[in-house]
């Protein structure tokens, strides 16, 4: 497979972000190994064991915008305890695929009691015959991928649309904003957190209105899923939590995070919170990030899912 990066429709280099989803994906474990152990736990009784598709007998679940794969390598181990299935990964950035391509069959190699078979597929969400080219799903997972997309509210019916009668589609967006500093650094004004959200938020309204033929929804994800006609509509979350001074790697995630806020914010801070900022992130700097043992990451992931009927 050659590594050219794919098209996004939200102008964003998803490839050079592939350091920052790696830090993620490992802060994000015990959340994300809840949430897949929740959802392939709540599968219907009775699959099949001769499948049509020609896939290996048990569950299948499609990742969509896998990114660097951690959430699949939960997958493959929650399959793993059910006795095996099939993995399907999906994303439009090949880089992004073949890392979690690597990443799930690490995780599925690390169970071998069991059979986990892994799948890669190149492809945008935003394809109409994107259905035609996957097998029929008992999970089909979206993690903070639909709302980087034109349609918002077609993407949702096109995931819907991959669950077999009974499956489970399940969306990852919202939440709760991450923090990771503490109010006063004692540098600059303190609350400087407050403002970097802030800007995130200005910045993502500016990026929604940047994608060619952007449509809205303005309604939230329950809703799109019931208009996706999906049944038994519901959302929960799963803290983020690590208290200060973090585990190994927080350092390396909190210095990624912040210099991409900062790129975003650049137009919406003060020149006072920009030199601030900048400090942060020089490793030089006396008041670099990384010298301090008062950072933490705190958030929540919130799960919207329903039932094909």
């Amino acid at each position: 497979m050659g590594l050219v990066s794919g098209h996004t429709h939200d102008h964003i280099d998803w490839a050079d972000r592939l350091a920052l989803l790696r830090a993620a994906d490992a802060l994000d474990a015990p959340a994300q190994a809840a949430i897949a152990t929740r959802l392939v736990a709540d599968l219907p009784a009775g699959l099949p064991a001769n499948r049509s598709d020609g896939l290996p007998a048990g569950p299948t679940v499609v990742d969509f915008g896998c990114g660097a794969g951690g959430m699949s390598t939960h997958f493959a181990r929650a399959l793993a305890g059910q006795g095996g299935g099939t993995i399907v990964l999906v994303d439009a950035t090949p880089e992004l695929l073949q890392e979690a391509e690597r990443a799930v069959r690490a995780a599925a190699a690390e169970e071998a009691a069991a059979q986990v078979t892994v799948q890669a597929i190149v492809a945008d969400l935003a394809d109409p015959g994107l259905p035609g080219q996957l097998p029929a799903a008992d999970v089909v997972w979206a993690s903070r991928v639909v709302h980087h997309l034109p349609d918002q509210q077609a993407a949702v019916g096109t995931i819907a649309s991959i669950a077999r009668g009974g499956g489970t589609v399940a969306l990852a967006e919202g939440g709760l904003s991450f923090s990771c500093l503490p109010w006063d650094l004692g540098v600059g004004r303190p609350g400087l957190e407050d403002r970097l959200q802030a800007a995130q938020a200005e910045w993502f309204v500016g990026m929604r209105e940047s994608i060619d033929r952007a449509v809205p929804m303005p309604y939230g994800w329950p809703i799109a899923l019931e208009r996706a006609g999906l049944v038994k509509v519901s959302s929960f979350s799963a803290l983020v939590d690590h208290p200060a001074p973090g585990p190994d790697g927080l350092v390396d995630y909190v210095h990624h995070h912040l210099s991409r806020l900062s790129t975003h914010a650049a137009e919406q801070l003060s020149d006072e919170d920009q030199t601030v900022l900048a400090s942060l992130l020089d490793t030089g700097s006396e008041h670099y990030l990384g010298k301090r043992r008062d950072l933490y990451l705190l958030g929540v992931r919130t799960v919207h899912h329903g039932r094909r009927p």
